[in-house]
């Protein structure tokens, strides 16, 4: 049974579980003494007899939002199928100190072996979605949305993305293949907004969203012509933000990006802009402190 919801079952997440198990166990078998590598913890195989049966508690040692708890899962059942996992808490819920998130049982050889890799996937997505709930409590009222952006981990970008949206921001472009950002250096090379946006719809037509970054309130008018899906107000002052918004005047969702932490997201949001994206959410988050603890009694 695949614990992972539906938008999380994807190659690439089951790739990077699969991964991280074998970086921990070395299941590979590409790592050890001489022809002989060792696979499997050492420690847990050593001390505890493998008939040994546990139950334990996974908690949560600071208040955060959770994310993370069905990958967790998955880990723990990739290394023990046997492993009954209850979540207690759902993702994109707020958990206080000392909250209990999950009810875990099995062989304590396999509980052990899946801990580390099954918190480290949950603490760090936590994390993003904590962070995440911050900014869009700062800006809340405002009518602004808040976007992640592809500043992920390498590898992560799926999970990093769902762990924003459990933090209740929004999915900007998934990657470079399903959205045409047109960036400063396309411009350049293109020869101006104009030249670039031909180029666009002369390959795709109106097969893909397209969002237009500019620099100047001068490039925000050339812009506008082109009636994009948006537009990328790109490092611009809160005055200048204003005065786009005004420009603007609705025809075309506004984004800001630049700038961005707790400290200035709520003035930017009040220029009026549409969208508010931030790199910070996923390559800043501190891990959310989340630990396991097995009863032995």
């Amino acid at each position: 049974m695949n614990a992972l919801p539906k938008d999380l079952q994807h190659p690439i997440v089951e790739s990077l579980l699969d991964l991280s198990i074998a970086e921990d166990l070395n299941r590979t078998g590409t790592v050890g003494n001489g022809d002989n590598p060792c696979t499997g913890d050492l420690t847990s195989m050593a001390t505890l007899s493998p008939n040994t049966y546990l139950t334990g508690r996974i908690f949560a040692k600071a208040a955060g939002v959770i994310a993370g708890l069905p990958v967790a899962e998955a880990v723990f059942i990739r290394i023990d199928p046997d492993i009954e996992f209850h979540a207690i808490v759902s993702d994109g819920e707020r958990v206080t100190p000392s909250q209990d998130l999950a009810k875990v049982k099995g062989f304590g050889v396999g509980l052990l072996a899946a801990e580390r890799t099954a918190l480290n996937f949950l603490g760090r997505l936590s994390g993003i979605a904590s962070l995440t709930r911050k900014y869009v409590d700062a800006v809340d009222g405002s009518g602004a949305i808040i976007l992640d952006t592809r500043k992920t981990a390498p590898g992560y970008r799926i999970l990093d993305k769902y762990a924003v949206k459990m933090g209740g921001g929004q999915n900007h472009r998934m990657g470079l293949y399903d959205m045409v950002l047109i960036k400063n250096n396309h411009i350049d090379g293109a020869g101006g907004i104009q030249a670039a946006m031909d180029k666009v719809r002369q390959l795709y037509g109106h097969k893909y969203p397209v969002e237009i970054e500019v620099r100047t309130l001068k490039e925000l008018e050339s812009a506008l012509v082109f009636m994009p899906t948006r537009i990328l107000l790109d490092n611009m002052d809160l005055e200048t933000m204003r005065k786009a918004v005004e420009i603007s005047n609705g025809r075309v969702p506004l984004e800001a990006s630049g700038n961005v932490n707790l400290k200035t997201v709520r003035d930017i949001a009040e220029t009026g802009v549409d969208f508010i994206s931030s790199g910070a959410l996923t390559h800043s988050a501190p891990t959310l402190d989340i630990s396991m603890h097995l009863d032995y009694s």
